[in-house]
């Protein structure tokens, strides 16, 4: 039987990618298979682009790489991918768009980017045969560029080849084997006979077909392939060979420069899903005929900027299925399935894209981790409900719909709602919840009611806290006055939707020890807050863990980051089956009681002590609250005395009605998560895949208190952490008050010192009680408490100071009380 290293499925830029950076690792026991020809699939009707400034820190890192990597292949391989570095023009035809590119170009100043913001007039420079009309002004990016799709495939596989690996054309994966839940080898079928590669490492880099492949191995890819349409002009006065790429988010289309004439395309509102039923077994170099009434809306927007595209001559119109999934973003990592892997889902920009994922895929496989955080990609972002080919299809027809959509801060989504509730849902709704959405879960943002309490001056009163632009977008005066309450009075908050997982069995313990940074060790009914890290010390979970029994764990962690937590402690399993992890989440309900007034409202209506003394902070105890049994974790994520209150699902309903007579007579108020935002930004508690990642320390995050160096059974990360507790931190999270509590960050904002860009801001928002705008960011070691400085807000440059953390009760006396 034949072997190899790696087996990689699927000949496009992604696949070719992964096979070049694993070669470049050094891996030379390479097979990439492919069904038809090299680039036969989404590569070869992809319009080009290469974009570098993106949506998330992550994606425009991989993509700048990438722009880097295309610039020299010709010259390190000899194939020419035809890269052509023209630059780029954004324009902005409306108010709001241009406050988009304002943000844009402040954020890119924190990569060095070098855009900037141009007029009217300037792009039209650039851009000669544009119409100014409408146009407001623009950004320019010179380092932007387009290539040759097949080309760039073209050049990664011969760089591949010249490390060793092999490529196969006219091979298809026909089976793939797993024993014990990991892959031991594939059987490919080519010229009518059968084989069989025995592997550890498969890559699924199949594009629209990688759902097939997944089934393989009963893993669900939640792909939808579109039908992406875009054409080709016959040449144009005015065109040259250097002109630069147009995009007109607001007309829904782009331009580029092919041969003296233009490539034009777009979103379109109303996509077009294909392949539903399966996509034929001989789709292999073959496009869809061309759909001219979806057309023409992009058309008139084209005429519009570029008044010569209406007496423009088509050549030819090119519709062909790309891969989308339901957030935009592409799927990469490991299943749960160990060794297969996933590359694929690359949403219009997986040119762009390739260079970086075949960089990050290669790290990932080779040294068990990516260079760089992928949470936003990777595959254990999409939770069961993903399953669901209906739910797939909902949440990615309205993904591509809105691709060009200006997306304000905290907007939700609506397609496929609602999935998940609560057994409160109905009695939340009936309180004015407005809700949000995730992981499918309806969450109450805020209750709209609350905005007109008189306590907190009505909504008239509140009103003068809303934020400057767009911050003030999405917000209601009712996230104010929630807060405001819980630290006053007290707040009752249904988080039922907190991801819960169970690890048991005889070794427990010594698995929860080697991957956690703090001491999980304790006695039964013991809370410990801590992180799970791998081996470079980064940071891959932020959770709390309650010792239920003596080989019996819960770990508590955010909504949507359940199924990543799960798969990366599943990945991390011993192998002699005596650890067994389980998604608990939807067994209980979770109820957030918190405030000065909630021992009082909590104490009449059970018979067990609630006192300090007799249920300490970071505790866990078996309680009843009228007639309903429960786990009760005396824990806070505001800051205030409480409890998190688990109780049966079954018994949801009576135990929020029982809380909520209680607290009739003390103030309690209904919260929802926009003000526990609020809170924990007082308090100073991190976000995990915001504030902190897998890109930094505990000791850069200001968590070396969760961090337990000494404990008997050591953790993975032990090395790693002793050596950057001994090196010191190479940056620290750090709290910022800016001058003005209406100006307010929403993430990514440059962060300015004494002339110089020393950082971006994690996370921001408005501090209620403390009446302060907060923002976190990490800034070199030397920019200690007491530092000044300034955040860029869409294109202003807002003053802040540091100040020590936190805010808000720093001695913690209100949640020990």
């Amino acid at each position: 039987m034949e072997h190899a290293r790696a087996v990689i499925i699927g000949g496009g830029v992604g696949g070719t990618s992964v096979a070049y950076h694993l070669a470049e690792l050094g891996w030379r026991d390479i097979v990439l298979v492919e069904r038809a020809e090299l680039t036969s699939g989404s590569t070869f009707h992809s319009a080009g682009l290469v974009g570098q400034l993106r949506a998330s820190v992550t994606l425009t890192r991989m993509m700048m790489y990438g722009t880097d990597l295309y610039r020299r292949l010709k010259e390190e391989t000899g194939s020419d991918p035809s890269w052509h570095e023209v630059g780029s023009i954004r324009l902005a035809s409306s108010k709001e768009r241009m406050e988009e590119l304002e943000r844009q170009a402040g954020w890119a100043k924190t990569f060095g980017l070098p855009m900037e913001l141009i007029d009217a007039q300037e792009a039209q420079d650039r851009f000669p045969l544009m119409s100014t009309t409408g146009v407001l002004g623009g950004v320019w990016l010179p380092t932007d560029g387009w290539l040759d799709p097949s080309g760039l495939a073209g050049a990664l596989a011969a760089g591949a080849r010249k490390r060793g690996a092999t490529i196969r054309t006219q091979t298809r994966v026909v089976g793939i084997d797993v024993e014990r839940g990991r892959v031991t080898g594939v059987t490919i079928e080519q010229g009518g006979e059968r084989s069989a590669i025995a592997t550890d490492v498969v890559v699924n880099a199949a594009g629209i077909f990688a759902p097939e492949i997944g089934r393989m191995v009963g893993v669900t890819v939640p792909i939808i392939p579109m039908a992406h349409q875009y054409l080709f002009t016959e040449a144009l006065d005015g065109v040259h060979a250097g002109l630069p790429q147009l995009r007109d988010p607001d007309n829904l289309v782009y331009f580029r420069e092919e041969v003296g004439g233009l490539c034009m395309g777009g979103y379109e509102r109303d996509p077009a899903p294909w392949g539903l039923d399966g996509i034929p077994r001989d789709f292999n170099g073959k496009l869809l005929a061309p759909d001219l009434p979806r057309f023409e809306p992009m058309m008139a927007g084209a005429i519009r900027r570029v008044p010569a595209m209406e007496e423009a001559r088509v050549s030819r119109i090119i519709n062909g299925p790309e891969a989308f999934t339901p957030d935009n973003e592409f799927i990469l990592g490991e299943s749960d399935i160990r060794g297969f892997w996933l590359a694929a889902g690359f949403c219009a920009h997986g040119i762009a894209g390739a260079g970086g994922i075949g960089r990050q895929m290669a790290s990932w496989i080779v040294d068990g981790e990516p260079e760089l955080d992928l949470w936003k990609m990777d595959i254990r972002r999409f939770g069961a409900a993903y399953r669901s080919g209906a739910y797939t299809l909902a949440r990615s027809i309205e993904n591509y719909a809105t691709y060009y959509d200006i997306h304000y801060p905290n907007e939700e989504r609506q397609a496929g709602r609602p999935l998940r509730t609560s057994p409160t849902y109905d009695d939340l709704a009936r309180l004015g919840a407005v809700f949000g959405e995730k992981a499918g879960w309806e969450r109450p943002n805020w209750f709209e009611p609350n905005a007109d309490d008189p306590r907190f001056g009505g909504r008239d009163g509140l009103e003068r806290l809303r934020p400057r632009g767009w911050a003030g977008h999405h917000w209601s005066p009712a996230i104010a006055a929630e807060a405001i309450a819980t630290r006053r009075f007290a707040g009752l908050f249904d988080e039922s939707s907190f991801s819960k997982i169970e690890v048991a069995g005889q070794g427990a313990c010594a698995f929860l020890q080697r991957v956690a940074g703090n001491d999980i060790d304790k006695p039964v009914g013991s809370i410990v807050y801590t992180q799970l890290l791998d081996r470079r010390g980064g940071i891959q979970a932020d959770l709390t863990v309650t010792r239920l029994a003596a080989d019996r764990f819960m770990l508590v962690t955010g909504t949507v980051y359940g199924n990543h937590d799960a798969g990366w402690l599943r990945s991390n399993l011993p192998d002699d089956g005596s650890v067994e992890i389980q998604d608990v989440t939807s067994s209980r309900v979770c109820f957030g009681l918190w405030g000065p007034e909630a021992r009082d409202i909590l104490a009449p209506i059970t018979r067990d002590d609630v006192s300090d003394a007799g249920f300490p902070y970071l505790t866990a105890r078996e309680i009843s609250i009228g007639s309903v049994p429960l786990l009760a974790l005396r824990v806070t994520y505001v800051g205030e005395l409480g409890w998190e209150l688990y109780a049966p699902t079954e018994y949801g309903r009576a135990l929020w009605s029982i809380l909520w007579e209680a607290g009739r007579d003390h103030g309690l108020i209904a919260g929802g998560y926009r003000a526990i935002d609020a809170l924990r930004l007082e308090k100073g508690y991190r976000v995990w895949s915001s504030d902190i990642t897998p890109d930094e320390t505990p000791f850069e995050a200001g968590l070396g208190f969760a961090v337990a160096l000494d404990k008997a059974e050591p953790a993975m990360a032990r090395d790693a952490l002793v050596a950057a507790k001994a090196t010191g931190p190479r940056k620290r999270l750090r709290c910022l008050v800016l001058d003005d509590p209406l100006d307010v960050c929403l993430g990514n904002e440059p962060v300015r010192v004494d002339g110089e860009i020393v950082g971006r801001v994690t996370s921001g928002g408005q501090g209620f009680a403390v009446e302060h705008s907060i923002a976190y960011a990490y800034l070199p070691p030397d920019r200690a408490i007491g530092t000044h400085g300034e955040v860029e807000v869409f294109g202003r440059w807002v003053g802040f100071e540091v100040v020590r953390e936190p805010l808000y009760d720093p001695g913690n006396a209100r949640i020990r009380s």
